[in-house]
């Protein structure tokens, strides 16, 4: 197949949806990892508030027992 330098390929299609199929695989990796540590992030965050909102109301419930000696 004859191709004029101004014509579009299959060939140049193929090599262009590649190229771009391979940059759109890097941006995902990396959006993986970061999404990853936002979610270990918030894991701790969650964690970190419910143990102290547990302290926290531990605290005024528990039950005070006064011992005196006559």
């Amino acid at each position: 197949m004859n191709a004029l330098p101004n014509e579009i390929t299959r060939d140049d299609i193929e090599h262009k949806l590649r190229q771009l199929q391979g940059d759109i695989e890097d941006v995902g990796e990396s959006a993986k990892s970061y999404a990853l540590v936002v979610g270990a992030v918030a894991a701790v965050a969650i964690v970190g508030v419910a143990y102290l909102l547990g302290r926290r109301r531990g605290k005024k419930r528990s039950t005070v027992v006064e011992i005196r000696r006559i």
